[in-house]
């Protein structure tokens, strides 16, 4: 049996498969139902509307409807779309055991413990019939798959078989083949006389036979989907057969083997199978025409209930007490072998051949053998026309091989060619004329075309081999792979991949993709792991395409991976598929039949990635220019890679286009964008952007943009630019900005006009002193008169006074500043191409680029100059008429020949700035998944969340102190020079490997256990209170390790077990001391409390103690019974022999009266686990839940409570479990 999907849950009482969907239908005994979709693994959604346990479930064949029926006597439909029930069919007066839609009329069959069945039409939502005959509980019932027959099984050990022609022909809703298309329907005459039911039924049912042959109740019967046979199973432990025709129906045979109550069975869909199971925990599979038991399949302590079979896969399911599995009875999976353009593989006992040139597909041979079991693998010699097909049994180590030779195409196909066959569980091809056999006994024996062995060759661990070339063998080990070398008998190479199940090698044999079955590895010829891709689901195939990209399936999609461990989809499937070869955009595949099919696939994505992985930027600006790569993901990729401006090719909104014009340094693209959106934080973005670059010249359109005049001002200084600052100047008095109009003119040393802004705001004084300092006599007299005297005489410049004028600049820049050359960008030139209509041309900033309209955000209020002021009509010239904006003067006008960007001398080369490189801490986070590499990057967000998704963590306080202080020691600084910014170095703790770098931890495994030792001495102490913190503190400091080995993973989970169990019997201990000992009840429930905490994993010496405070309760209660099974405890510990003696004395007291005077909720015979929440035993198979991160047990109806243990985790929560390990995700 393969398990392909299982879950926990209550207690399932009925299943339904889909029919086309990927999904099932599981209704439990606590009245839930639930959808999960198999393949995924998860639940979709969930039906709480029942009162009790649903025991009948099933899914319409066409509508997107399913029915239920439950111990609350209802039979209910629903959509599963609108994700709700449509109406309740209420009439049934028992609890409803099954209930099933026709497969053509829209009908509902139920069975009933009203010993009745009843036939519903679900679209006029009335009964049409009712079934009586039986006299006991009808636990089945079900329609026939062709013919208008039911089938019914019920307590009162028959089976019964109803013919249901009557009703089918009154109530199908079908015209009769007599009746003229425009008379009367045959559910119209129904709904004429729809409240004429009988009580007791119609005539249109009756009973056809009768079968009788089981000693008790009978809980299942089924027909068989084409022969006239039943199959029935009773609490006599047997399964029956039945066979029928139209006048009697007789029992073929009997199968005996199940120990207790057969609860289901059914026939194999396409095979001579007849499934059970039971309430002996047991699966059976029948050989149907030998009646003889093939296999069993058992669980250790789950009860099955109910099985079903899917329409069309060779799927089933079966329910249990805690949950169900879905599984297949054998390996779907073809074998085949390729050579060149030629698939062989083995479908319906032969040998069959497909030519991928001319696709011709041809049996070239029979198999020998008849009812054998499927071929598991296949090697193909194309020197000897030989071929190797290796046979696996259920038990492995009677797996055997067969040796074939080809015959030619001229011989007869229809004779059996010659086999040697013999014992082994894998044989490969390694040379022209030897093969290599693993045995039972783990050895390899190499074996010539006679089956003669030649050589032997021991392999103590290894349990499968695969093919690696010429005289190479892989050998499988639990945790290791080896190259092995047949001829020099010695290891090449060894990689560390676990459970790897097919080997892929591509067409050179230079890389190999190891499967296993939900991880790939792609290693190198030596063994050397390129990369490690993850999956959600099971992988299924893969090939080598001719460019080096392995692609694979899984249960749904076509996906590719790359060496560099870049991965996506390609399309989605169906059905699962096999792999056999990549050619172009077609993939050769078998299907689960065997049969061959073509798909066609778009490799442009994985090609174009290649290509760009490659360096073959022609290649991708050929795809770029031709292909259709659209979409976030190939952006976000591009991006990831560090090729923003290839993105800029696909992006059609201009916000995320100036976005990337940004990111990859393309002012120009970003100019035109910014144009485009005219947004006041874009002009901003794009003005820092080009200042970064030196390219003052955008920098001034974009602060001429946004107003920023007192940036604009400085930028015309530094750049020398007088005449500009000039003209800023005069803006400043326009504008009535004092400030601004002072500073320009101390800027350009304008003596005069600074004693006319001080004058003007009212500072004669500041003006006087100013002119005097200066020696401007004839505006020292004109100032002097608006001063008083005195004031005047006390105004004297200092002797130390100097004269503020500007340095001149020693050059006026015209150009931008120069950039340094990094290296060409083919892109960037492509993209300014296609913005510019193909021609790459030099940008040049005009007046017109300079001027701002008042429709640009510029009002009229800043610029308008005023009429009445004779001083700004003459310095405003035109602008004043055009009425505002930055139009002052044509004067602002730069120069034709500018640039605005450095390039060739007439080369039309681009060039991009260089791209800043990603910090320790960002590589940190993109490259770990481990809690503590996130918090050391100081990234908190993210390392939260990994916790929540790991161990289920909804309370974060408690991790704060721990997060900031894991923080502080992750990078030490230090100043290099002075007035320096502060540069930091980031410990590592693999500094050897550059590729994958992460941070040194502080935090070992020894430093936990050391303080496992003081939490030990506080509980010794009675310092339960202290203790009680210290653990927890602990615990909590579990999630922020990282460890390198297995024993180091197991050891933590063992930490975890014990922080556990001394929190919860602390806790217990310090509740119990805070009771009140005023009653019995009281004192009963410390002694209950003290029970439970000797039944916690302590260490010997504190579980002395609990187990003497226990006693010493007990005995005090007068419970001598427990106090002297508390004393035998104590006594097998070897205690101190004044305690021993204590303890003996106090035993053959309780011995002479062995009894509970106040009966305790304890019994130490039945393993329990304490609910941490209430204290109260939760004894085994009771229902419980766990705290994802502890582990600690709750009753179910704390259920999303926080944890009281831990204190952080949400109790019941899924999550991945606790990752403290690299190894832990490979």
């Amino acid at each position: 049996m393969l398990t392909k999907f299982e879950n926990k849950s209550a207690r399932v009482k009925g299943l339904a498969f889909h029919p086309k969907r990927p999904w099932i239908l599981t209704s439990l005994h606590n009245g839930a139902i639930q959808l999960w979709d198999y393949r995924m693994c998860t639940m979709i959604e969930k039906f709480e509307e029942h009162d009790g346990p649903v025991r009948g479930i099933c899914f319409h064949n066409q509508q997107p409807l399913f029915v239920s029926g439950g111990d609350d006597y209802k039979i209910k439909v629903w959509n599963y779309k609108q994700r709700r029930c449509l109406f309740t069919l209420l009439g049934h007066l028992d609890y409803i055991r099954s209930t099933v839609f026709h497969h053509k009329y829209p009908w509902i069959l139920s069975a009933c413990d009203d010993q009745t069945i009843r036939i519903w039409n679900w679209q006029s939502r009335q009964c049409i019939c009712i079934l009586t005959g039986h006299n006991h509980y009808v636990m089945c019932a079900q329609f026939h798959p062709v013919e208008d027959l039911i089938v019914s099984a019920s307590l009162d050990q028959t089976v019964r078989v109803w013919d249901i022609t009557g009703i089918a022909s009154t109530h199908s809703g079908l015209r009769k083949k007599n009746t003229a298309p425009g008379g009367t329907s045959a559910m119209d005459e129904h709904m004429r006389h729809a409240g004429t039911t009988d009580l007791f039924g119609q005539s249109d049912a009756v009973v056809r036979h009768v079968l009788e042959g089981h000693d008790r109740g009978v809980n299942w019967a089924c027909f068989h989907p084409t022969l006239p046979l039943i199959v029935s199973g009773a609490d006599d432990r047997l399964v029956k057969l039945w066979r029928m025709n139209e006048a009697k129906a007789w029992e073929v045979d009997t199968c005996r083997g199940h120990y207790n109550n057969v609860s289901c069975v059914l026939f194999h869909p396409r095979q001579e199978y007849i499934l059970s199971n039971s309430e002996d925990k047991s699966i059976r599979v029948w050989d149907m025409t030998k009646r003889t038991c093939l296999h069993t399949f058992r669980r250790e302590h789950d009860r099955f209930w109910v099985l079903t079979a899917h329409p069309t896969l060779n799927l089933f399911a079966a329910g249990h007490d805690s949950g169900m599995i879905i599984f297949k009875l054998e390996r779907e999976r073809p074998a085949y072998a390729i050579h060149g353009n030629l698939i062989y593989y083995v479908k319906d006992r032969y040998l069959r051949r497909l030519d991928l040139t001319t696709s011709k597909d041809s049996a070239i041979m029979q198999l020998r053998g008849g009812n054998r079991a499927p071929v598991y693998s296949m090697s193909y010699n194309a020197m000897e026309n030989a071929v190797l097909l290796t046979i696996r049994a259920t038990n492995i180590e009677n797996s055997s091989y067969e040796l074939y030779t080809i015959p030619n195409d001229s011989e007869q196909t229809n004779e059996t060619p010659d086999c040697k066959k013999s014992s082994g569980m894998t044989c490969i091809w390694v040379a022209r004329n030897r093969f290599a056999v693993l045995d039972r006994n783990q050895s390899l024996l190499i074996k010539n075309l006679k089956n003669e062995v030649n050589k032997k060759i021991q392999a103590p661990n290894c349990d499968e081999i695969f093919y690696a070339g010429t005289g190479m063998l892989l050998l499988r080990e639990p945790e290791l792979l080896t190259l092995f070398d047949v001829q020099q008998k010695r290891v090449l190479g060894e990689v560390k991949a676990s459970k790897v199940r097919y080997v892929h090698w591509a067409n050179e044999l230079n890389y190999v993709a190891l499967l296993a079955k939900r991880t790939i590895t792609l290693c190198n010829r030596k063994l050397q792991i390129l990369c490690t891709l993850q999956e959600s689901t099971h992988v299924k195939s893969g090939a080598w395409d001719d460019s080096g990209v392995f692609i694979y399936t899984t249960s749904n999609h076509i996906k590719y991976g790359m060496l560099n461990g870049d991965s996506g989809i390609i399309r989605t499937l169906d059905l699962p598929i096999y792999i056999t070869k990549i050619r172009n955009h077609q993939v050769f595949c078998l299907d689960r039949q065997a049969k061959a099919c073509v798909l066609n696939i778009d490799p442009t994505e994985y090609r174009f990635k290649l290509a760009l992985i490659n360096r073959k930027y022609e290649e991708v600006l050929h795809m770029v220019r031709n292909a259709k790569l659209v979409g976030q993901s190939i952006i976000s990729y591009l991006q990831k890679k560090g090729y923003p401006e290839v993105a800029l090719h696909f992006v059609k909104d201009e916000r995320t286009r100036f976005a990337l014009a940004l990111e990859c340094g393309n002012i120009e693209i970003g100019l035109e964008a910014a144009k485009t959106l005219d947004d006041k934080l874009c002009w901003e973005k794009l003005g820092q952007a080009a200042l970064f670059q030196g390219n003052h010249q955008v920098v001034e359109m974009c602060y001429q943009r946004t107003k920023n005049f007192d940036k604009l001002t400085f930028l015309y200084l530094i750049t020398g630019n007088f005449d500009k600052l000039k003209r800023m100047m005069k803006i400043a008095e326009v504008r009535k900005d004092v400030s601004s109009h002072y500073q320009n003119a101390l800027l350009l040393g304008d003596v005069t006009e600074r004693i006319k802004v001080l004058k003007g705001s009212g500072q004669i004084s500041l003006a006087y002193l100013t002119a005097l300092t200066y020696g401007l006599h004839e505006e020292v007299e004109s100032l002097k008169e608006l001063l008083d005297e005195d004031q005047a005489n006390n105004l004297e410049p200092s002797e130390s006074a100097e004269l503020l004028r500007p340095s001149p600049p020693i050059i006026q820049t015209e150009s931008n500043w120069p950039l340094l050359t990094v290296s060409k960008s083919l892109f960037e030139g492509a993209a300014l191409a296609k913005s510019k209509g193909g021609a790459i041309t030099t940008t040049v900033l005009t007046s017109e680029d300079l001027d701002v309209t008042p429709s640009g955000g510029w009002g009229d209020d800043d610029l308008g100059l005023d009429d009445d002021n004779p001083l700004d009509k003459a310095e405003a010239g035109s602008a004043g008429e055009e009425g505002g904006g930055w139009d002052v003067d044509d004067d602002l006008e730069l120069p034709v020949d500018t640039e605005t960007t450095t390039q060739g001398e007439g080369d039309g080369t681009y060039f991009v700035a260089p791209t800043r490189g990603v910090s320790p801490p960002q590589q940190w986070t993109n490259s770990s998944k481990l809690v503590v590499d996130h918090i050391l990057a100081g990234s908190f967000e993210s390392a939260a969340r990994l916790l929540h998704d790991q161990i289920g963590v909804v309370e974060l306080a408690p991790f704060k102190q721990l997060f900031v202080s894991t923080y502080s020691r992750s990078r030490s600084a230090f100043h290099a020079l002075p007035d320096t910014p502060t540069l930091y170095l980031y410990p590592l703790r693999n500094i050897k490997d550059p590729k994958s770098q992460v941070p040194a931890i502080g935090l070992k495994l020894n430093d936990l256990i050391q303080r496992l030792q003081s939490c030990y001495q506080l509980t010794t102490m009675g310092k339960f209170n202290e203790a009680l913190e210290k653990f927890r503190q602990l615990l909590l400091n579990i999630p922020l390790l990282v460890v390198e080995t297995k024993p180091e993973i197991a050891e933590a989970t063992e930490l975890i077990s014990m922080c556990r169990e001394y929190i919860i019997g602390l806790q217990m201990e310090l509740c119990r001391k805070e009771l009140p000992k005023d009653s019995i009840d009281v004192q009963k429930r410390s002694c209950e409390l003290a029970a439970y905490f000797t039944h916690c994993a302590l260490q010997p010496v504190h579980l002395m103690l609990t187990l003497r405070t226990a006693m010493n309760l007990a005995f005090k209660l007068k419970n001598y019974r427990s106090a002297g099974s508390f004393a035998r405890r104590l006594l097998e510990l070897g205690p101190k022999p004044d305690m021993a003696q204590q303890t003996r004395k106090l035993l053959q007291i309780c011995e002479k009266n062995p009894v509970d005077e106040s009966p305790m909720d304890y019994d130490e015979h039945n393993p329990f686990n304490v609910c941490g929440k209430s204290y109260k035993p939760i004894y085994r198979g009771k229902p419980e839940i766990k705290c994802p991160f502890c582990s600690g047990s709750f009753l179910p109806k704390f259920q999303g409570d926080l944890c009281t243990i831990c204190l952080v985790s949400e109790i019941g929560k899924e999550s991945m479990g606790l990752k403290i390990s690299p190894l832990q995700f490979r």
